[in-house]
């Protein structure tokens, strides 16, 4: 496969700038992803059949997901903006968005000879899908000199790419894909979103802002981590073997409590460290998002920014091994049972206190850690030209163990784009058991 060439690279600003509320203030929340990279998904598309009329620049698919990107940004001033601090005299730092319309970054690129099924045919997901997201390799904490929100819309001989990348410091997933569909909806035609965003909560209102961050703990975010070569593959779950997996999971320890995704990410986890090569005593740990919105009653669904914390389960290499789907399914259970709204606040309360950022050297070590959700509407994204084919994600926080989860394209059905070593996915390949869960 060839290269990705850029066309044109142009700032979008929101068409209709408000001067009012030009401050967003980053809670616990938001302030904990500083260290780490933007989100970054994208969606492949059929390849929108030729106007009628002449083309021209004014009337090409390219002008007219510019346009409705440029009139969706009117209703996420904070992705038109960019992050900004203040330093105290007690040597503190805060961080904050200034909602100046600055613009976000859109990228038309070309990838020349490149087909859809070239991308969604072979078994590892191509490294050339990287090249179809913009600001790789930045941290979020660069926000303060980089948009906030950089999309790329790569053609292919038969197909376009649209590579979405935003400030994790912003965004959650929840959020990303709230944008993303709003951004589909007024490109369709709607002068209106069905779900507008809310950039603020009685909750968050009560904080004392801004949180000051001690200027010895900002020096310290220079961490830089190489990691060893990984692979990705995008394996498929249908609805019928998830059901399965929930009902054996179930079954094997007695209960009802057990949800499809409990039971399939503990089969996954369980096949992942039966085929690698680990000392049995080794401590093995799964990180898992947990979301605030439905836990905090103050919380609206439509708030925008991040609303999630981590779980983690622990577990011994051995154990993962000799037990079964059911015993690490209802680990699983256990730990987000815990994760009420009290939990939530403590946790808030705690990080103003002592703050604490992810890095990725956090879950680096002997870790298996879950993003994205099943639940997002990724398919529904229809920019005026059909349905969307695939979904796949970028670069950025990718690390051996790293698991990234979309609906299927059927329903019920579940995707986990799995980043790990060559090695460990060669070894899973010709695992039978675990195999024989998959649909190909």
């Amino acid at each position: 496969m060839e290269g990705v060439r850029c066309i044109s690279s142009t700032i979008v600003q929101a068409a209709t700038h408000e001067t009012e509320n030009q401050r967003v203030e980053l809670t616990p929340w938001d302030l904990t992803f500083l260290l780490v990279g933007p989100i970054q998904k994208g969606l492949i598309f059929p390849k929108p059949k030729p106007s009628r009329e002449k083309e021209t620049d004014q009337n090409t698919f390219i002008h007219h997901l510019r346009t409705s990107l440029s009139n969706t940004l009117d209703y996420f001033p904070t992705l038109a903006g960019r992050l900004a601090t203040t330093e105290h005299d007690d040597e503190t730092i805060s961080f904050f968005i200034d909602c100046n319309n600055a613009g976000a970054l859109f990228i038309h690129a070309e990838a020349d000879g490149v087909t859809i099924s070239d991308i969604v045919k072979p078994v590892y997901v191509p490294s050339i899908v990287h090249s179809f997201f913009p600001l790789n390799g930045l941290k979020n904490s660069e926000g303060i000199f980089k948009p906030l929100l950089a999309v790329q819309v790569t053609e292919l001989v038969d197909g376009i790419f649209v590579g979405c990348t935003i400030n994790h410091s912003v965004v959650d997933g929840t959020s990303f894909w709230h944008f993303f569909n709003s951004w589909s909806e007024i490109s369709r035609g709607s002068f209106h979103l069905s779900k507008p965003p809310v950039f603020q909560c009685s909750f968050l209102d009560s904080i004392n802002y801004p949180i000051r961050i001690p200027q010895s703990v900002v020096n310290q975010f220079q961490e830089e981590l190489i990691l060893p070569h990984l692979k990705e593959r995008v394996f498929h779950f249908s609805k019928q073997s998830i059901a399965r997996l929930k009902a054996k999971a179930n079954v094997e320890v007695g209960t009802n409590n057990i949800s499809s995704l409990q039971a399939l990410l503990s089969h996954f986890w369980r096949s992942a460290i039966r085929n690698k090569k680990l000392d049995p005593n080794e401590e093995m740990r799964y990180y898992m998002l947990i979301g605030a919105r439905p836990r905090l009653h103050e919380l609206p669904e439509q708030y925008f920014g991040n609303a999630v914390k981590n779980g983690i389960i622990t577990m011994k290499a051995k154990e993962l091994q000799e037990q079964r789907i059911g015993d690490i399914a209802r680990e699983m259970n256990r730990m987000i049972a815990t994760q009420t709204g009290e939990e939530f606040k403590k946790d808030f309360e705690s990080w103003i206190a002592s703050p604490k950022f992810i890095t990725m050297a956090t879950v680096r070590s002997n870790a298996m850690a879950t993003s994205s959700s099943p639940r997002f509407n990724v398919y529904g994204n229809d920019f005026g030209w059909g349905r969307p084919i695939a979904v796949r994600s970028g670069s950025g926080n990718k690390i051996d163990g790293k698991l990234t989860l979309f609906c299927g394209a059927e329903e019920g059905s579940i995707d986990i784009e799995a980043c790990l070593l060559p090695e460990t996915l060669d070894a899973m390949a010709n695992d039978q058991e675990f195999m024989d869960t998959l649909t190909i």
